[in-house]
């Protein structure tokens, strides 16, 4: 995939959106208690953080300039991107 389309980008928006509401829904369980931190506050930064983990992964996956439905999966799953090297092709 050279050029992102509209449906990709819909699809990469939403499951931004999710993974923030999964994180930050995950910290209503009281791990905020502990901290001492507001739960609005604590439910946020577990949002913010996991949306950047995703945002870094895809990034790091689109240095080439061209980000496959793949590696999109993977960054989303938490999985390493690895594309083969011309030495693994070569065998």
């Amino acid at each position: 995939m050279t050029g992102l389309d509209a449906s990709v980008m819909k699809d990469i928006a939403q499951r931004i959106v999710a993974t923030f509401a999964a994180s930050s829904l995950g910290i209503i369980s009281g791990a905020s208690v502990v901290g001492g931190i507001s739960l609005p506050k604590a439910a946020a930064l577990a949002g913010f953080v996991a949306v950047a983990q995703v945002l870094e992964r895809l990034a790091k996956a689109s240095l080439d300039g061209d980000l496959t439905k793949e590696e999109i999966n993977e960054a989303f799953l938490g999985a390493r991107v690895q594309r083969p090297t011309k030495e693994n092709e070569d065998g």
